[in-house]
Parts: C-alpha cells; structure tokens; sequence
C-alpha cells in the first residue's frame, strides 16, 4: 500500500492577517490537493515576520511531506520566504544570471528597468529548481530537502495559478495516491430544511462517496464528493448517477450543474434564443443590473437599466402614473408591474425585470415589513408579478430581490421551449408544491 503524503499549505503575507485580504490561493491549491487523492492535514497564515516565518516552516517540517508555501517572493524588503527557507535548511542563495536576465527581460517588454530590489528576486536557494514565471517576476521554487519537498510560488493568484497548472500539477502527478471527483447542484426558490426533507432518503451508503449541502441568501447547493484510490471511471460513474438522482427529485428548482451563477445562466438562454431584457430597480439598487452586465457579452441581450430609487424617479424615469404610487405604495403589485411594462416597453426589449421592496433597516410600516419585496417579469403578452418576504439584513434581501427576479425569468425562458413533463412523485409534489416560485 503506498504510503500517505500529508500536505501543508502555508500562505504568508501579514495583509492576510487583516479583515482586508482574503487568502484564496490555500482553496485552490486544496482543490488541486485533492484532485491528486493527496489529503491536506493542515493550513497556516503567516506575517512576514522572520521569527514567524522561522517557526512556522521548522514546524511543517516536522509534520508535513509536502508543503506548499505561497507569498513572500517579491522585491521589497518585507519579502522574506526565499531568505527565511535558506536559513531553515540551512542552505545558501545563490545568484542566477539566467533568472535576472529573465526579469530584465519582461520590464524591457513594458518600457521599464528593473530596480536594484528585483535583483533580490534571481538569488535561489542552492540545489532548487526554478520554477519559470510567466506572469511576473518572482520565479517558483521545488525543493528537495530532509525527504520533504517544498514548493515556493509566488503569492497573486494569476501568478500562482499557471504555474501551478504548467509546472507543479505535472510533476505531482507521479505522487499521486487517488483519484477525486466533485459534482455542484445549485438551487434556489427552496428553504434549507425542504431540501433536506426532499433528499434524505437519497443520501450515499457508499463510503466512496459523501454530500454537503450549503445554504445563503436565495441560494442552496448540494456539494457531492468522491473518493477512490481504484480509479476514476468507476467513481465518476457513481457521482454522475447520485446527481442524476438529485436532479430528478429537484427538478427546475436546480439551476446549475456546472458551478455558473444564476446570471450566467439566465445570460445564456436569453443570448441563446435571442431575447433581451431592461430591468428597473427601486430597493436592490441597480444589483440587477450588475449582475447581469457582470457577465462577459452582455450587451447581445442586455439593453438597459433604471435606478428609480425614488418616488419621483419612478413617475418621471419610468411614466408609473403618480395616482398609482399614492394609492398603492412604492412597494406594491401595482408599482412593480407598471414598472416592468414600462421599462420594456421605453427599451424595446423582450422582457422587463422589475424589483421594489423594503431592504431595511428602517422604512417599514405596520402592514409592510421590511423585506417584503415585488419583483415582475413583463413580456410582450403577459406580466408576472411575485409577492416576496425575505429575511436576512439590508444585503441579504437586495440579493435575494435579484436572485428571486432573475428565476423568475430563467423559469419562463426555459417553459417557453419545456416539453411537456412527467408528474413528479407525490412525495415530491407533496413536499414541493408550497414552496414553488
């Protein structure tokens, strides 16, 4: 039986320390750890202090057979991970030309000259290999020592990532010790505890394989993992057909099972069946519309967005008569389907997506809490209008609003071309039918 690798991951970097930087790069490489069956036994952040750094890497030393440390390999003087391991393993650094000439090179590229602190960057521990960097100018380090290896890679993600992918996936690829699958359903329209009602009785006996579901605002995903150290295509085969079963029992309430957005999808069925969309938003604030130009060729189907936070705006941006909002309210049925006629009808555009609600903390009344939300889908026959309550601080109902108003347009693209379906199970109608959008 071939023996366990343990594997630490270490990122340095004191601003990782801070509510400011968040520290992706340790999620990737434990993706790409587990991808390879190589079990991550531990994750560390450091300052850039050389006593922590010192202690930090002695200590992984002793638990870890790989280590991964990303961070610490750039010009200034706060840079330390390249001098700390030298001192660690007691080995010098060594001054490379070919490296130098290297970082000379790129600045060359840009019109630049190297300062006298890059040069710091072409010293490399004696007996390393130099892993080439194609994004930057900090090279990556594999180093044998102590029988452990230490990987040095260099701390922005699309610095670390390539290198990873074209230097450091190939050559673990001889340690590997098991092959490693992920499937991803994401849902929306269904509460935490409905879900788990619906699925319990689907949950894996195969010790192979083991389910997370993960629950935020307006959104669900049910997280199926594998594990063999057989192979991958009989392991794949049983995670393809648990999600097949999922999928059946879910039915439209998923809306990914390739880990896009819910914008992403939206954005392919309307680019995919030619349609566009305006929206017009009062209380998520124009984060329909972010969301919907945040994803890459927007503007094949995507043709404006209003902001009419105000009474006055909706009157005069969107033509919602003023005898309406008074009678009504702002947050009304009547406003959010005046608002989404109008909008598609002013924009020429297929559909109108329309959002006003009450995101808090303050302007509720005694029959309009805060949370209570109306978002309408208006096509050229017809108009949909939800009534929403969502729980959740100022954030969490404004996404929520945009999450709730881009299904409601996902379900109608996607029933504009549905075959007719088979009925569901009565346990699943049963347990479904209360919470369907």
């Amino acid at each position: 039986m071939a023996k366990t690798i343990r594997v630490e991951i270490i990122a340095v970097g004191s601003e990782l320390l801070s509510p400011h930087y968040l520290d992706t790069n340790s999620l990737y490489l434990t993706r790409i750890m587990n991808e390879l069956g190589l079990p991550v036994v531990r994750k560390t952040i450091v300052g850039d202090d050389a006593a922590s750094l010192s202690g930090c890497f002695r200590d992984a030393l002793k638990r870890a057979d790989l280590i991964l440390v990303s961070g610490g390999l750039g010009p200034t003087e706060d840079d330390r991970t390249r001098e700390v391991w030298a001192r660690v393993l007691n080995r010098p650094l060594v001054f490379q030309p070919a490296v130098y000439e290297r970082i000379r090179r790129r600045f060359r590229r840009r019109g630049l000259t190297p300062t006298t602190s890059n040069r710091k960057q072409a010293y490399v521990l004696k007996g390393a290999r130099i892993l080439p960097n194609k994004n930057g100018t900090a090279p990556g380090l594999w180093i044998e020592a102590t029988g452990r290896t230490v990987i040095l890679l260099p701390g922005p993600p699309a610095e670390l990532k390539p290198m990873v992918q074209d230097l450091v996936w190939p050559r673990l690829q001889r340690r590997r010790r098991g092959f490693y699958v992920r499937r991803v359903l994401k849902l929306t329209g269904l509460g935490e505890s409905v879900l788990e009602n619906e699925i319990v009785d689907l949950y894996p006996k195969d010790a192979a394989l083991s389910v997370t579901t993960l629950a935020s605002p307006g959104q669900l995903e049910i997280h199926i993992y594998g594990w063999s150290d057989k192979g991958r295509s009989a392991l794949a085969g049983k995670a393809h057909r648990l999600e097949k079963a999922f999928a059946e029992r879910l039915g439209d309430f998923i809306f990914s099972r390739n880990e896009e957005s819910l914008e992403e999808v939206v954005a392919d069925l309307l680019a995919s069946r030619g349609k566009t969309v305006a929206t017009a938003e009062s209380c998520s604030g124009g984060l329909l519309s972010h969301r919907l130009t945040n994803v890459p060729g927007s503007s094949a189907f995507f043709l404006e967005g209003v902001v009419a936070y105000a009474d006055q705006a909706k009157t005069e941006r969107l033509g919602v008569p003023a005898p309406l909002i008074h009678q009504y309210g702002a947050v009304s049925a009547h406003v959010a389907r005046a608002m989404a006629e109008s909008v598609r009808r002013r924009s020429r555009a297929h559909f109108g997506l329309a959002v006003t609600g009450i995101a808090g903390p303050g302007g509720r009344t005694p029959t309009k809490p805060v949370g209570l939300v109306y978002t309408a889908l208006a096509w050229d026959n017809g108009t949909q209008i939800e009534k929403n309550l969502f729980p959740g601080a100022r954030d969490a109902v404004k996404f929520q609003s945009s999450q709730k108003a881009l299904d409601m347009l996902r379900r109608h693209l996607l029933l504009a071309r549905a075959k007719p379906a088979r009925p569901p199970r009565n346990r699943a109608r049963r347990t479904l039918k209360g919470h369907r959008p």
